[in-house]
C-alpha cells in the first residue's frame, strides 16, 4: 500500500489517494470516493506491507480514518531493507537491485506527484492517471523488493513466506493499461478559505502591511511587498537603510519578516563561539514544533542561517523603535498550511495558489522573483495575525514565530493601551475602564518597584529619571513584558502610560487585533492648570513635560488608532473612552457596578 497526500506535513496536508495490490491487482482510492474497498482489503488482509510507512503512510491514514481496522502484521521496507544492507529512498533500493518497474513515470517523483494533484483538481484528468500511475508502480515495486530482501535475510522458507513470489503477479500487473475508472473532471471551484471570506470585517480587511523576504546580506535584493488590503505590489531591496526608508514611507500597520528575529532560550549570540552553544544548541522551540509537524524548517543558528538571524533580529529592532510593530513569518510553513505549493515547485504554481487565495497584483502577468512572491505569502501571514487567526510558536525568552491558524475563529478580550502627556488624563481614563471590568496595569507601578529596590522614594521626579535608565539598560520591551506580568492572563486589561513607540509595538506584537491604542490629548494650558492643582513640590509643569522620558510623546499620538480631546467633564472622558472601545471590539462594556 502507497498513500499519496498533498504535502510531507502530517498535521496539515491531506491524503490524495491510495493505492493497494492483493491477490495480484491493483485497486486505488481517491479522495472524494466511497473508502469502503480499502476499508475492507485491510481489513482482512494479515500482513501489510509499505515503505516508510511507519513513520508516513499509517499517521495519514489514522488521521483520516481515526482507529481503523488494520492487518496485525506491517513490514516496512525501509527498515526490513537496511537489514539486508539496502538504504536510502525507495526508488534508490530499486535501482540497486535492478528493479525495473518505472516504464512511462522515470522523472516522477513525491514532489511531482503533489503538482499532478493541483494540476487534476483544476481540471487536467490526464494528470490524475499520471498520479495513479506512479502511485501503482511504487506498490507492485514493493513486491519485487520485498521478495529480494527476503532472499538476502535466508530465512527458513516455513518460518516466513512458504514459497510465495510476489513479483510473479506483480509484474502482470505493472505490463498492463490502467484497470480503472478515473473519477469525472474535477475543476476548482471557489474555496472557503480565501482572503475575503477570512478577513471580511476584521482589522486584516484594508490594513497595509509590508511582507520582507529577507536574505542574509543587504548585498543580495530582498524580497519586498505592500499588501493594501488584497492588493500586492512587490519589488526587491537591498540595503537596510534603503528598506528601513520604504518602510516609514508607506507606515504600514505591521511588518512580517521571514527571517529568525529571536534566538534560541540560553542563546546570547548567533555565532558558535557563544558560550552556551552546546547546552542550549541552534534551534528554538518553533522550529522544532514546526519539524514534529512535518514542515521542514532550517535550525536559527545553523551556519548558514547565523548572518539573517543576526540581520533580521538588528532590522525588527531598528523598526520597533519606530513604533511600527513587527513579526516573524515563514512563508514555507504558511503555503504548506494554506495548500500553495512552495516556490521550489515553481513560480507558476505558486502565483497559481496566492492568486486563488484572492491576492491580485501585477505578479499575477508580470516577471516577478520566488522572493518577491514569499515576500506576498510573509505578508498574508500578516493578514492572518491582524484578523486574530494565527498561532504563535515560541518558547520561553524567544521571539514568537507566527503562522496561519485555518481552525480559529480569532481571539477573545481586549488590551486596551493608552498614551497620553502629563495630566492628559490617560490615568483617570484608565481608572475608568476599570470600573468597567478591564484588569488595571501601569508602567510606573513596575518603575516604583526597581525605585524601591534602589533604597529611594518613588515620586514624579524619580519615576521619570529611573524610567529613563531602565529604557536605556534593560529596554523597553523588558519593561512591557514586566506590566504585563502584573495582570497575567486577564482577558481585558488596561494599561496606563505608554510612553515610548517601542511600546506601541510591543503591544501590537503581543495582541495583535486584541489591542487599542488610544491616546488622551488636552491643552497646554488645560494640562499645566490641572498639574497645578495637585503638585506638591517637585518640578513646575514646564521642566516635568520636558523630561526625556516624556519626549516622545508626540509619535505615539501619530501611532494611536484613536485619540480624545479630553476637555470636557469626567462623564464626556468615560462616554468618549466606552464609545470607542465598544467599537474597536464591536462589543458593548458592563455598567460600571454601583459602588465603583
Amino acid at each position: 500500500m502507497d498513500v499519496e497526500t498533498t504535502g510531507l506535513s502530517w498535521f496539515y496536508d491531506e491524503i490524495t489517494l491510495i493505492g493497494w495490490a492483493r491477490n495480484g491487482e491493483y485497486h486505488v482510492n481517491v479522495a472524494g470516493e466511497d473508502p469502503s474497498d480499502l476499508l475492507d482489503a485491510l481489513a482482512g488482509a494479515r500482513t501489510l506491507v509499505t515503505f516508510n510507512g511507519t513513520l508516513f503512510d499509517l499517521r495519514f491514514l489514522r488521521k483520516k480514518f481515526g482507529q481503523i481496522s488494520l492487518p496485525s502484521v506491517h513490514i516496512d521496507l525501509r527498515y526490513l531493507s537496511k537489514r539486508v544492507g539496502l538504504s536510502g529512498g525507495q526508488k534508490a533500493i530499486e535501482d540497486e537491485l535492478g528493479i525495473s518497474a518505472r516504464s512511462g513515470v522515470e522523472g516522477l517523483d513525491g514532489a511531482a506527484a503533489v503538482l499532478l494533484w493541483h494540476e487534476f483538481v483544476r481540471g487536467d484528468i490526464e494528470a490524475l492517471r499520471r498520479l495513479v500511475d506512479y502511485n501503482r508502480r511504487d506498490v507492485l515495486a514493493m513486491c519485487m523488493i520485498l521478495d529480494r530482501v527476503v532472499d538476502r535475510l535466508n530465512v527458513q522458507q516455513d518460518l516466513w513466506l512458504k514459497d510465495s513470489r510476489f513479483e510473479d503477479w506483480a509484474r502482470p500487473a505493472l505490463d498492463q493499461d490502467l484497470p480503472l475508472q478515473l473519477p469525472a473532471v474535477r475543476t476548482v471551484q471557489v474555496k472557503a478559505r480565501t482572503f475575503k471570506a477570512l478577513f471580511a470585517g476584521t482589522h486584516a480587511e484594508k490594513a497595509k502591511i509590508v511582507g520582507i523576504d529577507l536574505t542574509g546580506s543587504e548585498k543580495r535584493p530582498s524580497g519586498y511587498c505592500v499588501l493594501d488590503g488584497d492588493v500586492a505590489v512587490t519589488s526587491t531591496i537591498g540595503p537596510d537603510a534603503e528598506m528601513l526608508a520604504r518602510i516609514l514611507e508607506e507606515k504600514p500597520d505591521l511588518v512580517s519578516i521571514d527571517s529568525p528575529l529571536s534566538l534560541p532560550e540560553g542563546r546570547l549570540w548567533v555565532s558558535d563561539d557563544d558560550p552556551g552553544r552546546d547546552q542550549f544548541g541552534i534551534m528554538r522551540r518553533c522550529e522544532r514544533e514546526l519539524k514534529r509537524r512535518g514542515i521542514n524548517v532550517y535550525p536559527s543558528l545553523l551556519p548558514s542561517m547565523q548572518k539573517l538571524t543576526e540581520r533580521g533580529i538588528r532590522l525588527a529592532e531598528t523598526i520597533r523603535r519606530h513604533g511600527i510593530p513587527v513579526i516573524e513569518s515563514y512563508p514555507g510553513a504558511a503555503q504548506d498550511i494554506m495548500g500553495i505549493p512552495r516556490k521550489g515547485a515553481g513560480e507558476r504554481y505558486l502565483k497559481q495558489g496566492l492568486a486563488e487565495f484572492g491576492i491580485s497584483g501585477g505578479f499575477e502577468t508580470q516577471a516577478v522573483t520566488h522572493d518577491e512572491l514569499d515576500a506576498i505569502t510573509s505578508a498574508v501571514v500578516g493578514s492572518f495575525f491582524l484578523s486574530g487567526q494565527f498561532e504563535a510558536l515560541s518558547g520561553p525568552t524567544e521571539g514568537a514565530l507566527i503562522i496561519p491558524d485555518l481552525k480559529s475563529n480569532g481571539s477573545s478580550g481586549l488590551v486596551v493601551g493608552i498614551s497620553g502627556r502629563i495630566c492628559a488624563g490617560k490615568t483617570t481614563t484608565a481608572r475608568l475602564l476599570e470600573r468597567r471590568g478591564f484588569a488595571y496595569t501601569r508602567f510606573s507601578l513596575v518603575i516604583d518597584d526597581e525605585i524601591r529596590s534602589l533604597g529611594e522614594t518613588p515620586d514624579r521626579a524619580t519615576r521619570q529619571r529611573v524610567g529613563e535608565a531602565v529604557h536605556e539598560t534593560k529596554g523597553q520591551r523588558w519593561l512591557c513584558e514586566r506590566v504585563l506580568d502584573r495582570v497575567a492572563e486577564k482577558p481585558f486589561i488596561v494599561v496606563d502610560g505608554l510612553r515610548f513607540p517601542e511600546d506601541h509595538a510591543f503591544f501590537v506584537e503581543r495582541f495583535g487585533s486584541r489591542f487599542l491604542h488610544l491616546h488622551v490629548d488636552a491643552p497646554t494650558a488645560v494640562r499645566e492648570h490641572r498639574y497645578e492643582e495637585i503638585a506638591e513640590g517637585g518640578p513646575s509643569f514646564g521642566d516635568a513635560d520636558r523630561q526625556p522620558v516624556e519626549a516622545e510623546i508626540g509619535q505615539l499620538s501619530n501611532l494611536a488608532m484613536a485619540t480624545i480631546d479630553n476637555v470636557g467633564s469626567i462623564r464626556e472622558l468615560e462616554d468618549a473612552a466606552v464609545r470607542l472601545v465598544s467599537e474597536y471590539s464591536q462589543q458593548e462594556l458592563p455598567c460600571p457596578s454601583p459602588s465603583s
